[in-house]
């Protein structure tokens, strides 16, 4: 089978990739990805003598890219995304245009050569914040997206379902909760906090840290993104959780904990306009149709991630230093 993901240069997508080809050994690999600024070839530099991989530099907007890659391939897995809350609370421009005007361009491109199988990644955000006691989100939740992120994000699978139904494209679609691991842009908050430690700097806290949280590793993500390629119900959604809801403080002191600080190294700041409270995943329609469920335990992954971070310092030394940016623009 040939496959093109997009963004796979970016966090998930790198792991994803390098998840697949281990266990799909006779598929191979188109990456489209635009690299901006998450975007990482050093992600998949393991990867670049695999006659297995191909790199395409495309942005997901560039329809005739987009059309002539599609051409090539039976799957489409669609990780392309502006993903960071807080760049979409400055600016939503580049997250309406890529994570809605992208994917369409990618729907139409897999309807016109005729329904190429096409997995949409997207996020637990779509569907807004839960009270403390309120049930966590199922496939039957609707949707009420808070920030522009999690609104592009809700369009974009708006757009996914309408083709299913409309064009009868073989669709799927994937929810899951926050993702941690290697290979993560050090602007969200896990790689955030480690690299800060390891740079003697504190850790920004938003508020008192009472925001909930629930964390998947990535590798469970893409196991369960596989399952659902595999054996999943065309037209479906499912939901990928880590089972491992913590508040914002509590992640903060595990950390500092795993890594030998005190909780002096917290700096508390004011807190981001339309923070969501909770966000917490009901996986159990995954779990009881495909089999899948976490098996990664949050404290051991977290130590492994910590671990990835000591033991990989120039890759994020050289993004918070925006050698990477110069190297991009070449």
């Amino acid at each position: 089978m040939k496959i093109l993901v997009t963004g796979g240069a970016g966090f998930i997508g790198s792991n994803f990739i390098r998840y697949w080809l281990k266990n799909n050994l006779d598929d191979s690999i188109i990456n489209l990805d635009a690299l901006t600024y998450a975007g990482n070839l050093e992600n998949l530099s393991d990867l670049e003598k695999n006659s297995n991989y191909k790199f395409i530099k495309a942005d997901v907007c560039d329809v005739d890219k987009v059309n002539d890659t599609v051409a090539q391939v039976d799957l489409i897995v669609h990780f392309a995304a502006e993903t960071h809350v807080d760049r979409s609370i400055a600016g939503s421009k580049d997250f309406i245009r890529t994570n809605v005007e992208g994917t369409r361009v990618l729907l139409d491109a897999a309807k016109n050569k005729g329904g190429v199988r096409f997995h949409h990644i997207s996020t637990d955000e779509v569907f807004g914040s839960l009270g403390l006691s309120d049930k966590a989100f199922n496939e039957n939740t609707p949707y009420d997206p808070r920030s522009p992120y999690s609104a592009s994000k809700a369009a974009s699978d708006h757009l996914v379902r309408a083709y299913f139904h409309t064009h009868g494209l073989p669709i799927t679609i994937s929810n899951c909760s926050n993702n941690y691991g290697p290979y993560q842009f050090p602007e969200k908050i896990i790689p955030l906090f480690i690299t800060n430690i390891l740079d003697g700097k504190k850790v920004p806290v938003y508020a008192k840290g009472e925001n909930i949280r629930d964390w998947i590793h990535v590798d469970d993500h893409n196991r369960g993104v596989e399952d659902i390629i595999k054996k999943g119900k065309i037209g479906e959604t499912y939901l990928l959780g880590g089972d491992s809801e913590l508040t914002n403080l509590e992640l903060t002191k595990m950390i500092l904990d795993l890594m030998d600080k005190d909780e002096k190294m917290i700096d508390y700041v004011s807190d981001r306009p339309g923070h969501d409270l909770r966000y917490g995943i009901d996986f159990s329609r995954t779990k009881k149709e495909l089999g899948w469920q976490p098996q990664i335990k949050f404290k051991d992954g977290l130590k492994e991630t910590i671990d990835w971070y000591k033991n990989n310092q120039a890759w994020w030394k050289n993004i918070k230093s925006g050698v990477y940016k110069e190297y991009y623009n070449k």
